[in-house]
């Protein structure tokens, strides 16, 4: 089965277990909102991708791993675009939920679908209970505090910021559970797939700071500009556009070096090539040397 497939499979699930019973019609119906269409899945795409490299010998496990990162990351997602953060009207090209729901349920639905991340962990303890719980922890660091998507969020409230930090919270550290969640979904010690995913992590940043500079909301179905508007410490702000533009393709040089040795490590260096080409955004004409 398509790693897609598999992936759409397992958020499907989740979601349709929250709407069940005698669920509140329009928070059931925010959680599929929220969650499709799906965007790139970048994030279980790559932790599919580490675990079918390292043998993916229990394939419920991995499944579960990539839907409950993919809850976390759409959480995010809804919060984010809060009136209290970015207030943003778009997300992936349609309102954001706070408007087309109302923001208490934006709210509920953030929270519900942190929760459900945790609890599609927990169910599949029964198949390894060792890597359920490896999971279950490595998610929760990346997710809150000191090193997750929380402290991330959390530095932008700082007078002074440390750029690194920052951007290793804010949006390094899905991509870190990634490759870490990828490798203990397959039994394998997660400690050496660090690196690989603070790099991928680090040039996904990058590459949306120089999209939110740059590009424009049609494009890139979100509003632009946010880091200026709210202050926000950047790459671009920091390094100018060819700084920024340089430092991205320095730490995509790096990525695939960093890559642990598993017996499919070549077909995970074509992936993680192939998620290179496609994060490297598209810059105006008038932006190319």
């Amino acid at each position: 089965m398509a790693i897609e497939t598999r992936i759409q499979a397992a958020v499907t699930q989740a979601i349709l277990r929250g709407q069940a019973g005698q669920a509140p019609a329009r928070l059931a119906e925010a959680l599929d909102y929220a969650t499709s269409p799906g965007g790139a899945r970048i994030r279980p795409t790559i932790l599919m991708s580490v675990a079918l490299a390292c043998g993916d010998d229990r394939p419920e496990l991995t499944d579960a791993a990539a839907a409950a990162l993919e809850l976390i990351h759409c959480a995010s997602l809804v919060h984010d675009d809060l009136p209290c953060f970015d207030d943003a009207d778009l997300r992936r090209g349609k309102p954001s939920v706070h408007r087309a729901f109302s923001e208490p349920l934006a709210v509920l639905t953030g929270d519900a679908l942190i929760i459900m991340a945790f609890e599609v962990l927990a169910r599949v303890a029964q198949t390894d209970a060792g890597r359920a719980s490896a999971l279950i922890l490595a998610l929760a660091r990346r997710s809150g505090m000191p090193n997750g998507i929380c402290a991330g969020q959390g530095w932008e409230s700082e007078t002074q910021v440390d750029l690194e930090a920052y951007h290793r919270s804010k949006t390094g550290a899905l991509f870190i559970a990634a490759t870490q969640m990828g490798a203990i979904a397959a039994g394998h010690d997660p400690e050496p797939w660090y690196e690989l995913g603070a790099r991928i992590g680090a040039a996904f940043q990058v590459a949306d700071d120089l999209r939110d500079a740059l590009l424009d909301a049609e494009t890139l179905g979100k509003p632009v500009g946010q880091d200026d508007l709210h202050g926000r410490p950047n790459a671009v702000a920091e390094l100018g556009v060819t700084g920024a533009v340089a430092r991205l393709k320095d730490i995509l040089s790096g990525a695939i070096a960093s890559i642990p040795s598993c017996p499919g490590e070549a077909r995970l260096a074509q992936m993680v090539q192939w998620q290179a080409e496609r994060i490297i955004p598209v810059l105006p004409e008038r932006m190319r040397a």
